[in-house]
């Protein structure tokens, strides 16, 4: 039991912490509203069991020995990164119609955990650094994948709900647009630190 608590508290640390995934998700609440970001915050979801299950099992470790590998997949998330928050940073405010600019859609999600240097980091350390089930591997894993889904869920609808609020708040288009370019910056901020790590 001890264990269990150690790892839900690690995988709140690790899930909630400002990243690029949960920052996306603020920004995309904030610039599209919380009901239009939600095919994106499951295609997070999602993106994130399969990321799970790539570090569960050390397939990206063999990924990443394939000569010249690294930089191409660094360079494919750098490329989504600065996509994603050019279409933050310029998402019309919640007041306008909201017909000019989609949301981040359920395929961006995916693509944008499985493209997450962090998210690859935190799970790497989640699944090694913690037993929950020592008598079994494959119940272990499922253990974790299971607990793992419930708290970044959590973690993401709480992040996607603060950045609607915080549009909310201010519907000035002016402020709007300072929140949008905010969160768009720090997004990239937080890509270059999780690569930097």
């Amino acid at each position: 039991m001890q264990d269990l608590l150690s790892f839900i508290v690690a995988g709140f640390a690790l899930a909630g912490s400002p990243g690029p995934n949960t920052l996306s998700l603020a920004a995309t609440g904030a610039a599209f509203g919380a009901r239009r970001g939600l095919r994106y915050l499951v295609g997070i979801g999602i993106g994130m069991v399969g990321v799970m299950a790539i570090a569960g099992t050390g397939v990206m470790g063999v990924v990443l020995a394939i000569p010249g590998a690294a930089p191409v997949i660094v360079g494919l998330a750098a490329a989504y990164f600065l996509y994603l928050a050019y279409r933050i940073a310029t998402a019309p405010p919640l007041a306008e119609t909201q017909s000019e600019r989609r949301p981040p859609a359920f395929a961006a999600g995916v693509f944008q955990s499985l493209v997450n240097p962090k998210a690859y980091a935190a799970m790497a350390a989640l699944f090694s650094g913690f037993v929950l089930v020592t008598d079994s591997l494959e119940i272990d894993m499922t253990a974790k994948l299971a607990v793992l889904t419930a708290i970044i869920t959590t973690v993401n609808l709480a992040w996607l709900l603060a950045g609607a609020a915080l549009t909310r708040l201010f519907r000035d288009p002016a402020t709007n647009r300072a929140i949008n370019l905010t969160f768009a910056v720090l997004l990239l901020a937080s890509v270059a630190l999780a690569l930097l790590v």
